[in-house]
C-alpha cells in the first residue's frame, strides 16, 4: 500500500497532507480541551473534506482523460478509480477520529 503513494499525483498527496490536521487538532482537543482548539476544529475540518473531494475529483479527471484518449478500457481504469479514491478515505478516517477525539475532549470538559 505504501508503494502506491509514489503513484499517487500531486493534488492526492495534498489532500493527504491536508486530510490529517483534524486528527491531530482533535487529539490536541481531547489532551487540552480549550474553546480555541474546538472553534479551530470546524474549519480545519471543512478543509479536509474539501481536500479529499478534490483529491477525489482530480484522480476521475484524470482516469476519464485516460479513457478519451485510449480506445479501450482495461483494467487500469479499475486501478485508477481505486487510487483516486485514496484521498476521500483517508480524509473520513481522519476526520472520523478527529471527532471522536473532540468527543472525548468533550466529556473531559464536562
Amino acid at each position: 500500500m505504501f508503494g502506491d503513494f509514489g503513484q499517487l499525483g500531486i493534488f492526492a498527496k495534498l489532500s493527504l497532507l491536508v486530510a490529517v490536521f483534524p486528527m491531530f487538532m482533535g487529539a490536541a482537543y481531547a489532551f487540552r480541551p480549550t474553546e480555541a482548539k474546538l472553534a479551530l476544529m470546524r474549519p480545519i475540518s471543512l478543509a479536509a473534506i474539501f481536500a479529499g473531494l478534490c483529491g477525489l475529483l482530480s484522480g476521475l479527471i484524470v482516469i476519464l482523460r485516460g479513457m478519451g484518449v485510449s480506445e479501450t478500457v482495461s483494467t487500469r481504469v479499475a486501478i485508477g478509480l481505486a487510487e483516486a479514491l485514496v484521498p476521500m478515505f483517508v480524509a473520513s478516517g481522519c476526520l472520523t477520529i478527529g471527532w471522536l477525539s473532540v468527543a472525548l475532549g468533550l466529556r473531559r470538559l464536562g
